[in-house]
């Protein structure tokens, strides 16, 4: 059975209730941690081992997404430890900028537990039984769109994105999409064009052919009942609202 947990679903930051963005696939002995927003290491630690995860994916920099990879850092390194390197799937630019972060000279300690790795639109990696696959995000620093297939199903994430982004080719019949509703209400001329609303969210869902919607990353202003409302006028499948500790199956069990 392959799940997906979810560590944090605020976005921009963490808040009282919830940290910041990061959720965890697991299927069998396979564990990705997608992405590692600031206080999901904690939660990450609640659910499993951080020391036997198989792989990190990091959709983009911004540290709602990818501060705690620090923590994960310091833990195999000076911590309990684990099997290093873990995998570090990033988008392009971002190995440097990570490694220069923690003061990482090429040998640095923090080069020998985290395998850095580049990807892009097309890229695919396997992880264990699982295949991982990106597209490009459109978002205001490279990001990544992620799927993840598991011998019993498949899910997508889209990351920070706006429109026009890989979203509906990459998450194409996937049983889940977890999709940011970043904005509250309709588009306007005044609307960042690089998050979705929860109605564009529920629109790529439906364009996708996804089985179900998770919608997440709820930025300041945005009521999580009122974008689950917001992705269901716009999606046919049935929609809910990423809350930290919620566990979704994927696949046949779904």
């Amino acid at each position: 059975m392959t799940t997906l947990t979810v560590l944090g679903s605020s976005g921009g930051s963490p808040t009282r209730t919830s940290p910041a963005s990061g959720y965890l696939v697991e299927s069998g002995d396979d564990t990705i941690w997608l992405d590692a927003g600031t206080g999901t290491f904690m939660e990450l630690a609640r659910h499993t081992d951080p020391g036997a995860l198989s792989a990190v994916v990091i959709s983009h920099i911004h540290v709602d997404h990818c501060a705690d990879l620090f923590g994960l850092y310091g833990y195999l390194a000076f911590g309990p430890s684990g099997t290093v390197p873990i995998p570090v799937y990033v988008p392009g630019a971002a190995a440097e900028h990570l490694a220069a972060f923690a003061g990482a000279s090429a040998e640095h300690v923090f080069r020998v537990v985290l395998d850095i790795v580049e990807v892009g639109a097309g890229d695919e990696v396997s992880v264990g039984d699982l295949r991982v696959s990106f597209g490009d995000a459109n978002h205001s620093v490279p990001g990544l769109v992620t799927r993840v297939d598991a011998p019993d199903g498949a899910m997508a994430y889209s990351g920070d994105t706006g429109p026009n982004s890989d979203l509906e080719e990459v998450a194409a019949d996937a049983d889940l999409l977890l999709c940011e509703a970043s904005i509250a209400g309709k588009r306007d001329g005044q609307s960042y064009p690089y998050h979705l609303t929860a109605g564009e969210a529920g629109a790529s869902a439906e364009a996708a052919g996804v089985r179900r919607l998770v919608v997440t990353h709820f930025a300041t202003g945005v009521v999580p009942e009122v974008a689950v409302a917001e992705a269901q006028s716009e999606f046919d499948g049935p929609v809910e609202a990423a809350q930290p500790g919620d566990a979704f199956t994927i696949g046949e069990e779904s």
